[in-house]
C-alpha cells in the first residue's frame, strides 16, 4: 500500500490534500501533532468518516521526529479521546508504556502499529526489536537512517530475517533510504509513506504520491519486477528515472528504474547480486570506480577509461559508454562539416574523458582546463590534447587569441546542487561565436549558460545529451528501441 502522510496545519487543509491525491494512494496517515493550536478533537474524530481510505492516527513526540511537546500524560489523554474515531490503525511508539490505552484501542477494532525511529543510524538489534514487537500481536514499524549504502542494503535483509512476520513496516530515511521507499515490497513492508510536494514531510526522504504511483508504480513491484537504476553521489537530482520508467510503462515491461545514493561501489555490486539488479547507469563520481568490477567492457570503455552503463550478462557485468554517443548527438553535424575545429573542455573526470575522446576522434584539437592541472595534464597526454592552467582562460578568450575555441564544453558538477550558482570558468569571456555545451542539466540555466546566452552564443543544454545517451541505455537494458510519442 502507498500511504499519504498528512501534515497540514488544520483538518480542512488535510482533507483538501487527501481529496487531491486519493486516487494515487491506499492509506492515509493523519499527523495530529502537526496541527497548529488546540487540537480540534471532534474534527479529528470525524476525519476517518470523511475519507474513503483507511486512516492511521499518529501523534508523534518531538524526539521521534514529531511536534507534540506537551508531555506523555497529555498525549495519552488526547489519544484516549481521539480513538473514538473510526481509525483503522494507530501508531504508538515502542517506548510508550503498555497501559489501558491499548485495551481501549483493541476494543475499538483499531490495529496497533508499534514504531521506533532512529535518526542517527541503523541499530544493530533492528530485527530483534521488530520480532519482539510482533510477539505482542502488533505491527512492528522501524524507520531508520542509513548513513552508507551498506546500511541501506541491510534494510533489505528484513524480507528474509522477518519473513515469519506477516505485517511489518521497515523503511530507511534520508537520501540513502529512498530505494527502500520505492522498493518497499522487497523489504517485506506492508506499506510505504509519501508526502505532498511542498508539505512538511512526515519523515526525511519521503517522495511525492505522483512519483510513487505514476513514475515508479511502487505498489505493483514484485519479485518478478526487473530492477534497474542509477548510482552516484549525489544522486537525488537525477532526471534519468523520468526517462526510463515511462519507457518501461509504454512497452508494458515489468521493470523499474531507481536512484541509488552510493558511497561504495563494492557495496553496490554485492547488493546487486543479492537483489538481482539487471543493469544500471553510472554518474559522478563512479564512472571509473566501477571498472575493476566489470568482466566485459566495450571498445569505447577501453579507449576512454570511463563507463556510464553496466548491464548483467549471463555470468558477468558488462560495461559500455553511451556518454560518448550521447554527447556527440547534438553537435555531430557541426563536427562533420568542420564548424567545430577547436574545443575547450572544462574538467578532467569521467564525463570529460568521454567528451575529449569523442572530439579527438573527429580530429578536433582540444584544450583541457581543470581545477587541478595535474589531472588535466594526464588526460591531455592520453588523448593527444593540451592542458592549461585555469588562469589562462582569460588569455585564450582574448580577441586576438589563436586558441579561442569554437566549442566550450563544461563537464564538471559545478553549476548543480550543492554548487548551483557557481561558474567553473568565470575567467573566460565569451565572444558570442562559440557553441557552449554544459553537461549539467539541472538547473537548465546554469550561471555559465546564462553568461554564454547573454553574449549571444549558441547553447546546447545538458538534457539533450542526457536524453540521447538515455535512449541508448534503454536499448542496452531492454533490447528494444525507446517508444516514440
Amino acid at each position: 500500500m502507498i500511504c499519504l502522510t498528512l501534515t497540514e496545519k488544520d483538518i480542512e487543509n488535510n482533507l483538501l490534500q487527501y481529496q487531491k491525491y486519493k486516487k494515487l494512494i491506499d492509506v492515509v496517515e493523519l499527523r495530529v501533532d502537526m496541527l497548529e493550536g488546540a487540537i480540534p478533537v471532534d474534527s479529528v474524530i470525524r476525519f476517518p468518516e470523511l475519507c474513503e481510505k483507511p486512516v492511521i492516527l499518529t501523534c508523534r513526540k518531538v524526539k521521534d521526529g514529531g511536534k507534540f511537546s506537551q508531555g506523555e500524560r497529555s498525549r495519552f489523554n488526547l489519544l484516549r479521546k481521539l480513538i473514538k474515531g473510526k481509525f483503522s490503525y494507530i501508531d504508538i511508539e515502542e517506548d510508550m508504556g503498555r497501559n489501558e490505552l491499548e485495551i481501549c484501542v483493541k476494543q475499538n477494532g483499531i490495529a496497533i502499529i508499534r514504531s521506533f525511529h532512529d535518526f542517527y543510524g541503523v541499530p544493530g538489534d533492528l530485527f530483534k526489536r521488530m520480532h519482539k514487537i510482533s510477539q505482542q500481536g502488533e505491527i512492528p514499524k522501524a524507520a531508520v537512517t542509513p548513513k552508507s549504502f551498506a546500511d541501506m542494503a541491510r534494510i533489505f535483509e528484513g524480507e528474509k530475517e522477518l519473513r515469519d512476520i506477516d505485517k511489518k513496516i521497515l523503511l530507511g530515511m534520508g537520501d540513502y533510504g529512498v530505494p527502500t521507499r520505492i522498493l518497499y515490497k522487497l523489504t517485506g513492508s506492508l506499506l510505504s509513506f509519501c508526502s505532498a510536494p511542498g508539505s512538511s514531510q512526515g519523515a526525511p526522504g519521503q517522495i511525492t504520491p505522483e512519483l510513487m504511483k505514476n513514475l515508479y508504480k511502487a505498489d505493483t513491484i514484485s519479485n518478478e519486477t526487473a530492477i534497474y537504476g542509477i548510482i552516484g553521489n549525489p544522486i537525488m537530482h537525477t532526471a534519468s528515472p523520468a526517462i526510463h520508467n515511462p519507457g518501461f510503462h509504454k512497452l508494458e515491461i515489468n521493470a523499474v528504474y531507481v536512484p541509488f545514493l552510493v558511497d561504495s561501489v563494492r557495496s553496490f555490486f554485492l547488493f546487486s547480486e543479492k537483489i538481482g539488479i539487471k543493469g544500471f547507469s553510472v554518474t559522478v563520481p563512479h564512472k571509473q570506480n566501477v571498472l575493476p568490477y566489470l568482466g566485459i567492457i566495450s571498445n569505447e570503455v577501453k579507449q576512454i577509461g570511463s563507463c556510464n552503463t553496466v548491464v548483467k550478462t549471463k555470468k558477468l557485468w558488462k560495461g559500455i559508454n553511451t556518454d560518448y554517443y550521447g554527447f556527440l548527438h547534438p553537435i555531430q553535424e557541426d563536427l562533420e562539416t568542420g564548424n567545430i575545429k577547436k574545443a575547450l573542455v572544462i574538467g578532467a573526470g569521467g564525463a570529460a574523458r568521454s567528451v575529449v575522446w569523442a572530439l579527438r576522434n573527429y580530429g578536433c584539437s582540444v584544450l583541457i582546463v581543470n581545477r587541478t592541472l595535474d589531472s588535466a595534464v594526464k588526460l591531455a597526454v592520453k588523448t593527444g590534447s593540451s592542458a592549461i592552467e585555469k588562469s589562462e582562460l582569460a588569455v585564450i578568450s582574448m580577441e586576438d587569441s589563436q586558441n579561442r575555441p569554437d566549442l566550450v564544453v563544461q563537464t564538471t558538477s559545478v553549476g548543480m546542487e550543492p554548487n548551483a550558482g557557481k561558474d567553473p570558468a568565470e575567467e573566460y569571456t565569451f565572444s558570442g561565436d562559440e557553441i557552449v555545451y554544459d553537461l549539467v542539466y539541472k538547473p537548465r540555466m546554469t550561471r555559465l549558460i546564462n553568461r554564454a546566452s547573454q553574449a549571444g552564443c549558441r547553447i546546447v543544454y545538458g538534457y539533450e545529451m542526457l536524453y540521447a545517451q538515455g535512449l541508448l541505455q534503454f536499448k542496452t537494458f531492454t533490447g528494444k528501441e525507446y517508444p516514440q510519442g
